[in-house]
């Protein structure tokens, strides 16, 4: 009877693992509503992937932080990305959400940041930015700082 409910035990805590995304650690995806919230009830820190280039070209999501993951060649540079990131956050368990033009580029980093770092509270905006603006939400114009306001 023991080993029974034992059994049982751990096959729902399983369950229970894969069906949360929290103890699972899977990289969350946030739709741009949801995004808004978490970025004013949460304090998350939303982080802008992007180029220079598509910063200047579409403008940014307000209180925002550009902080570019891949440079014109493709390149990741992980270690600086990595501690330009802990700089901007508040403390380890604050959620960061990171936002690309389609979401793409943002799940290959928040999936690195996961799975290779063990960091956990990351999100991504659900088609990037691309999403944002489909949904009528504004943008500020490229700002010169890192933070945007």
């Amino acid at each position: 009877m023991l080993f029974a409910m034992t059994h049982l035990l751990r096959l729902f805590l399983g369950i229970f693992a894969l069906l949360n995304p929290v103890l699972a650690s899977e990289l969350q995806t946030v739709k741009p509503e949801q995004l808004q919230s978490m970025q004013q009830q949460n304090q998350a820190l939303v982080v802008d992937i992007r180029t220079e280039t598509e910063w200047q070209a579409t403008g940014v999501i307000a209180n925002s932080y550009k902080l570019e993951a891949f440079d014109p060649q493709g390149r990741f540079d992980e270690e600086k990305w990595l501690a330009d990131l802990q700089k901007l956050k508040a403390s380890p368990e604050q959620p960061v959400i990171l936002v690309c033009r389609s979401g793409n580029r943002s799940s290959k980093v928040g999936n690195f940041l996961i799975e290779k770092i063990g960091m956990k509270n990351v999100y991504h905006l659900q088609n990037g930015l691309q999403s944002w603006m489909q949904s009528g939400l504004p943008v500020t114009s490229n700002c010169l700082t890192i933070s945007c306001k």
